[in-house]
């Protein structure tokens, strides 16, 4: 497949597949659309050359330009917006979702760290308010959104034209000490609970606290969340935690964005044996596209396509995905972004949830794979690496449908 094929797919898909995808595995088409026509004439593709779907295991769809906007001008319309993410989902955000071709991401909400996001106010209220505001944004833009509680979701979303929206936690201290609240958080269409963010909570030991494991509390959540078919997550976990958790799993789970610890010997990467198991168990593992991918904090899309080969080589090609941890729409400024940087790597410093690798000289993101042409562009550059088709299929999208079928069922 061309470069033109490719991008013309991605950045069309969400408007031009019609239809849902059959169930089983996600396969190439045999004809690939004139690019040409499809990027210019607006006209559907018919026979478009891929069916697979386009998902980012772990990202977000806000405008982050509005951020920015508010805080070095106070004065500005941006500053007088609520300070929440769903204020940062406006029309760019959602026209530059559209172009990507983005089928699905699976979004953090709810509670990360005290005093970073929530303030002050009890983790599993902050919560409940949180998936409260997300749903009446869902509802608000029902031609765009969907909320996801099935792969069947998903599918639907890529036919409708739709991002599907998944509900993610990146820590589980809002269960506090009541497992009762996994079926709550299930009923209220959470789909995927990281078990601890960097730092060391009820359940185990994040990736920047002492490598103690799994707590006998954590052992029992991941049981209930696997009963519950909510994907477990073990991002930003430390190892013993990962490792303990894939001991207890009776089924499958996930890492949905990190890098490999044998490519860039950080702690918020995972080491062979981490991926190794989450593979060997039915799971997914996704690639960021954060600093943490080289020593010095400034990776670039090359270094993406490092980490995935890595992980293809000890995972298979049939559990390796995407977790970017990045919005689709980009930084516009990156002179005036360093300054908004500074202070959020102040806050979280402050908060105790910031990790090696991440400095105020380093984006959360990499400068040369940002915007709605990123995922285009790393197919093109893993096409160029001689991946084929098929197989770039899976890493963007088809393993992770896969294991959401495995997990919540089509």
């Amino acid at each position: 497949m061309t470069m033109m094929d490719r991008r013309a797919v991605l950045a069309g898909a969400m408007a031009t597949l019609g239809g849902g995808l059959a169930a089983g595995p996600v396969r190439a088409r045999s004809r690939a659309p004139d690019a040409a026509s499809n990027t210019s004439s607006g006209k559907p593709v018919t026979e478009p050359s891929m069916r697979a779907p386009l998902i980012n295991f772990l990202g977000g769809f806000s405008n982050p330009n509005i951020e920015v906007d508010a805080t070095l001008d106070p004065q500005s319309v941006a500053a007088r917006l609520p300070d929440t993410p769903q204020a940062k989902v406006d029309a760019r955000a959602l026209a530059d979702v559209r172009q990507s071709g983005l089928t699905a991401v699976n979004l953090t909400l709810g509670y990360v760290s005290g005093g970073y996001v929530s303030g002050p106010m009890d983790p599993f209220e902050f919560t409940v308010r949180d998936i409260g505001r997300w749903d009446r944004l869902i509802r608000q833009h029902p031609g765009a959104l969907r909320k996801v509680y099935t792969a069947a979701d998903i599918v639907a979303a890529q036919a409708q034209g739709q991002l599907g929206v998944i509900y993610g936690f990146q820590n589980a201290v809002q269960l506090g000490d009541d497992l009762d609240r996994v079926e709550l958080f299930a009923d209220l269409g959470v789909r995927i609970i990281q078990l601890t963010y960097n730092p060391a909570n009820p359940l185990g030991a994040g990736s920047m606290a002492p490598n103690t494991g799994l707590t006998d509390f954590g052992r029992q959540a991941v049981e209930r969340l696997q009963a519950a078919r909510v994907m477990v997550d073990l991002s930003h976990s430390g190892e013993k935690t990962c490792l303990d958790a894939l001991a207890v799993a009776k089924g499958p789970i996930t890492i949905s964005h990190t890098g490999c610890r044998a490519v860039c010997d950080l702690p918020r990467n995972k080491t062979d044996a981490e991926l190794r198991g989450v593979a060997q168990g039915g799971g997914v593992v996704g690639i960021y596209f954060m600093p943490f991918l080289t020593p010095d904090g400034h990776a670039k899309a090359e270094d993406v396509v490092r980490h995935i080969e890595h992980a293809l080589a000890v995972c298979g090609e049939d559990h390796v995905a995407i977790g970017t941890d990045g919005d689709v729409t980009g930084i516009d400024d990156l002179d005036r972004y360093r300054a908004v940087l500074r202070e959020e790597i102040q806050r979280r410093r402050a908060a105790g949830i910031s990790a090696t690798g991440e400095s105020e000289d380093t984006y959360p993101f990499l400068a040369d794979m940002r915007g709605p042409g990123q995922f285009a562009h790393l197919a093109d550059l893993l096409s160029k690496r001689g991946h084929k088709p098929a197989r770039i299929d899976k890493i963007l999208g088809g393993n992770v449908l896969r294991f959401a079928r495995d997990v919540w069922g089509a």
